[in-house]
């Protein structure tokens, strides 16, 4: 079963609307600009603004969530301790897994607007980046850059790029180092739905692992794991 291009593009199975950036990362072309722009901000207030992680596709977010549905990669709390999945329910586990992974064909690192970002001023070479709340909190070695970020982001100076995953809800712990195109992913947050999802996972031969779980309450896992309060990006995300 093929899948609508614009479907396939929402889900991370084509990415024929990206262009490539140093360092094998790949954003939309807007995105992209606006970027740079907040890279060249962040250079003069002294920070090295970098990413970590950019589209991902939805290939690479089936291998990393069936790895972990598996027990073959590791799932931590809010702690960074580990959990043991071996010993959950279907429904727990996939819960533990939602809390920092997204379902394949649902991640926002699928649209090319999302990325993951650190100072790489902040920390010496060879640095093991950890992309853990210890890293961007107070004392941390991000913290510093995401103040600044706050700062601008306040004052609607941040060319777009604001936090979809800034509060703890109860579904997605919070990300302070995920940013997101606000002027293009607004967009397509809204084209996402279960009936894409599913679209989305029959077209693909691989097994995604917790699909009967998944299905069971689809439409509440999308509402507390997908969705974001439309006042995410302040009243108005100007770029």
């Amino acid at each position: 079963m093929s899948v609508q291009p614009e479907r396939a593009q929402l889900t991370g199975l084509d990415d024929s609307h990206l262009v490539n950036l140093p360092g094998g990362h790949r954003l939309q072309l807007p995105a992209a600009d606006a970027f740079s722009a907040l890279r060249e901000d962040a250079a003069a207030a002294g920070f090295d603004l970098v990413i970590a992680s950019s589209f991902r596709s939805f290939e690479r977010q089936l291998a990393i969530w069936n790895g972990k549905a598996r027990g073959e990669r590791p799932v931590y709390d809010d702690n960074d301790e580990p959990v043991m999945l071996a010993d959950m329910s279907p429904g727990d586990r996939l819960h533990a897994i939602l809390r920092y992974s997204a379902i394949p064909g649902t991640s926002r690192h699928h649209w090319g607007t999302d990325l993951d970002v650190y100072d790489a001023s902040a920390v010496p070479e060879g640095y093991r980046l950890q992309l853990s709340a210890a890293e961007v909190s107070a004392g941390g070695p991000f913290d510093a850059l995401h103040c600044w970020l706050d700062q601008r982001m306040a004052a609607q100076t941040s060319h777009g790029f604001y936090r979809p995953y800034s509060e703890d809800r109860g579904g997605v712990a919070p990300e302070r180092w995920h940013l997101s195109y606000a002027p293009l992913s607004r967009e397509w947050e809204r084209r996402m739905s279960a009936e894409v999802l599913v679209a989305c996972w029959n077209a693909n031969s691989d097994e995604l692992q917790l699909r009967d779980e998944i299905e069971k309450t689809l439409p509440g896992i999308l509402q507390r794991y997908v969705e974001v309060p439309g006042s995410w990006c302040g009243p108005r995300a100007k770029a």
